[in-house]
């Protein structure tokens, strides 16, 4: 048997090595990752062999849902996330007319779709980093809704909302309201 140290020095040795191993797997396959066609400047995406096919003529009718802010400074992954879904899908052959998204907003996550004044007010003076994904986003069809409770509680109004955001009763009405017109509720 070996004594106690070098026993414990070899098991330390080895959950480095087990560690170490670990971390350069979590990144390996972020270099898989590449602009898309419909928009380039957000939403990197892989190429995936998907053994589920995407039916012809499918119509994407999806309601997604935002409820925490980015860090100050960075780009709401959740927002980023919208343009992901149009460029995998369309780079899989779905027409970008077909694709029909939209984002209900609630909670902390409201400020992250006000204009600059709002934003900095709430963050030390920062301008909002999410504005020109927004616009983005908005140029590509994507509807965006206020929780309308939410923006009463952190005092936000419907003047220091970016352009292209509507304002919603609540985010309960919100998703009412798609679910009544056909969108799915995509649960990430």
């Amino acid at each position: 048997m070996q004594p106690k140290s070098h026993h414990t020095k070899t098991l330390k040795v080895m959950t480095m090595a087990l560690l170490v191993g670990l971390s350069s797997a979590a990144h390996a396959g972020a270099e898989n990752f590449a602009p898309g066609t419909a928009i380039p400047e957000f939403g990197q995406v892989a190429k995936v062999e998907s053994t589920l096919a995407i039916p012809a003529g499918m119509k994407f009718k999806v309601a997604f849902d935002m409820s925490k802010a980015a860090d100050v400074g960075q780009v709401n992954r959740q927002l980023d996330s919208l343009a992901r879904f149009i460029n995998m899908h369309v780079a899989a052959g779905v027409k970008e007319s077909d694709i029909e998204l939209a984002m209900v907003v609630h909670g902390s996550a409201v400020g992250d779709l006000a204009d600059d004044s709002f934003y900095a007010k709430q963050h030390n003076g920062a301008p909002n980093p999410n504005k020109a994904l927004v616009k983005t986003l908005v140029a590509h069809g994507v509807k965006f809704y206020i929780c309308g409770q939410s923006a009463a509680y952190f005092d936000l109004h419907n003047a220091s909302l970016l352009p292209g955001v509507d304002m919603a009763l609540s985010a309960m009405t919100a998703h009412a309201i798609l679910a009544q017109q056909g969108f799915s509720q995509n649960p990430f």
